[in-house]
């Protein structure tokens, strides 16, 4: 559990994402911990690790505060209707909810990498901010989809909401880090909680957790500026679309273990192929007069 909590938060301190979407797959497919219970613990994990840094991008006024406030009128309601919902199916079928549970688990990690695969090849272009017409419904809309698949699944809601600010929103660069992780604050706290009052959480796994993350943050941070951020957040978006399908096997995805193989090797061509593609085109447009 420290190792699992050291390599993530080494990747998001050094990356800025992947927190969520790369704990449940560790400790569901590799640690073996219930999809139920992972949900949970990750979420408490990820809501003190978010509060770190959410305080960090206050201070330096990268957050949109009215946003991320507009944002979370819909994510916290829907996060805390995903997490009764998922508590009264797990009552209802009990174990049996593994299953599906882990398949869409499975879902939301492959969208996850897919969004942030997206935001790699069209990063976003430095330019005047401009809000919708209707910004408040819009947030709230967003929020909704952002809450329901975190609360759910505890994972997607970085990588997805980036996209809808870029999107939607049209924020600056700087200001989509600053308001993604202050909202992600916001709102995995209330879903940590709702979690916590329902007793879904493993205070011990947890702990171990946030005892290898604190301080692999702080070194990711610290080298972030030495480590090439490209093929960071590539790779990291391979292996979180590799996990996905690791995911849908354990879910009962009939594939031989060849077919995950095979899998794993059409990942790795294609995070090569888009981290190639991606530095020549930033390669060509440093040279441009």
């Amino acid at each position: 559990m420290v190792a699992f909590g050291l390599g993530v938060g080494l990747l998001v301190g050094a990356t800025g994402v992947g927190g969520g979407s790369l704990m449940t797959p560790l400790l569901v497919g590799v640690a073996g911990v219930p999809p139920v219970a992972a949900i949970g613990t990750d979420l408490f994990y990820a809501a003190v690790t978010k509060t770190v840094g959410g305080l960090s991008h206050f201070k330096k006024s990268t957050v949109d505060v009215r946003l991320s406030l507009q944002l979370a009128v819909g994510s916290v309601p829907a996060a805390l209707g995903a997490v009764w919902l998922l508590h009264w199916l797990d009552g209802r079928i009990g174990i049996a909810i593994d299953t599906p549970l882990t398949a869409v688990i499975a879902i939301a990690i492959g969208l996850c990498a897919v969004a942030m695969f997206w935001q790699t090849l069209f990063p976003p272009q430095t330019r005047a901010e401009r809000a919708p017409r209707n910004q408040f419904l819009a947030a709230v809309i967003s929020g909704l989809i952002v809450g329901f698949i975190l609360g759910l699944t505890s994972a997607g809601s970085g990588a997805i909401l980036a996209l809808l600010l870029i999107a939607v929103f049209q924020l600056g660069p700087h200001r989509v880090v600053g308001t993604d992780i202050f909202h992600a604050a916001l709102l995995l706290w209330a879903a940590a909680i709702g979690n916590m009052v329902i007793g879904n959480v493993d205070y011990l796994i947890a702990g171990l957790l946030l005892l290898g993350a604190i301080p692999g943050v702080l070194i990711g941070t610290r080298v972030s500026v030495r480590l090439p951020a490209l093929a960071l957040r590539t790779v990291l978006a391979g292996v979180l679309l590799a996990a996905s399908g690791s995911l849908a096997v354990k879910a009962g995805l009939p594939l031989p273990p060849i077919g995950l193989v095979v899998w794993f090797g059409i990942v790795g061509l294609m995070t090569l192929a888009v981290y190639r593609h991606v530095r020549v085109a930033r390669q060509g447009a440093a040279w441009q007069p």
